[in-house]
C-alpha cells in the first residue's frame, strides 16, 4: 500500500504538472477527442492505474507459490497413466498435471474470448462518468452564476443526456460481468468434477485408493486454480487495462498538443 500511494502520487503530480503547464488545459478544451475531461482521468484513472497493479501481482505470487507447492503433491500421487493405443502402450508421466495445465488453458482462453470487449466497455463507461461529471459541474455553475432559466433548462437537458449515456454503458458492462462470470463460476463447480474423473482410471484398475483419489482431487483444483490466475482476475485486469489506457491517451494529447501548436 506504501507503494501504491507514492506511485499515485508521482503519477498524479506528473499529470496536473502536465496538464497545467502551457496552459494546456485551456488548449485540449479546444479539441474534440478522447482527452476529453482531464481532471477525471488524472483522479480517478490515474488512481486505479497504480492501485489495480500492485495488488494482481500479490494475487500472481500467490498463485505460483501454490502452483510450485501443489504441483509436486499432484505429480507423486497421480503418478503415471498407461494408454494402450493400436497395440502400443504409451505412458504419460504425470497426467494429472499435464490435465490441469491443459484444463486451465481451455478455461483462460475462453475467458478471453467472452470478455475481448471488456476494456473497451469499461472505457466507455468511465468516459460516460466522466461527462455526467462535468454536466453536473456545468449545471452548478450555470445557478451559481445566476443565469437565465432557459440556459439552466438546457444544462439540465445535458444531464439527463449524460446519465442516459451512462446508464447504457452500465447495461454493456453488466453484459461483460454476466459472461465472465459464467465462466469463473462453471469453472469453480467443474474443476472438482473432472479432478475425479481422471482419477477413475487408477481407481479402475486399483492402484488409487480412495482416501489417495480424493486427496489427487484436491491437488488438482488448487493446481488448476493457481493457473487460472487470469480467468479469476480477468475483469479487474481488464479495469485496469482501461484506466492506463485513458492515462496514456491525455499523456499522448499532451504530446500532439505540443508537436502542433508548440509551447505558449
Amino acid at each position: 500500500m506504501t507503494f501504491q500511494r507514492r506511485w499515485r502520487a508521482w503519477l498524479t503530480a506528473t499529470l496536473i504538472d502536465a496538464w497545467l503547464g502551457d496552459e494546456r488545459y485551456r488548449r485540449l478544451d479546444l479539441w474534440n477527442g478522447e482527452h476529453q475531461n482531464a481532471e477525471y482521468r488524472i483522479a480517478e484513472d490515474g488512481r486505479l492505474a497504480t492501485d489495480v497493479p500492485i495488488d494482481l501481482v500479490a494475487g500472481l505470487l500467490g498463485c505460483l507459490l501454490s502452483a510450485t507447492t501443489f504441483v509436486v503433491v499432484l505429480w507423486h500421487v497421480g503418478g503415471a497413466l498407461s494408454v494402450e493405443l493400436s497395440g502400443l502402450t504409451f505412458s504419460i508421466p504425470g497426467y494429472l498435471v499435464v490435465a490441469a495445465v491443459v484444463y486451465a488453458g481451455l478455461t483462460t482462453d475462453t475467458m478471453m474470448l467472452v470478455g475481448r470487449h471488456m476494456v473497451d466497455v469499461i472505457e466507455s463507461k468511465n468516459q460516460a462518468e466522466s461527462e455526467l461529471k462535468y454536466a453536473f459541474a456545468r449545471l452548478r455553475g450555470s445557478a451559481a452564476a445566476q443565469m437565465t432559466s432557459s440556459d439552466i433548462e438546457a444544462t439540465t437537458t445535458t444531464v439527463g443526456t449524460a446519465l442516459k449515456d451512462v446508464i447504457r454503458q452500465w447495461w454493456r458492462l453488466c453484459g461483460q460481468h454476466m459472461r465472465t462470470t459464467i465462466v469463473s463460476h462453471g469453472n469453480t463447480l467443474l474443476a472438482p468434477l473432472i479432478g475425479l474423473i481422471l482419477c477413475v482410471p487408477h481407481y479402475v484398475q486399483g492402484t488409487m485408493l480412495l482416501g489417495e483419489i480424493t486427496q489427487a482431487a484436491a491437488a488438482f483444483v488448487a493446481v488448476q486454480g493457481a493457473f487460472n490466475w487470469l480467468v479469476d482476475n480477468y475483469p479487474r485486469l481488464a479495469e485496469w487495462l482501461s484506466s492506463a489506457n485513458r492515462v496514456g491517451t491525455l499523456l499522448g494529447a499532451f504530446d500532439r498538443l505540443e508537436s502542433v501548436e508548440g509551447p505558449g
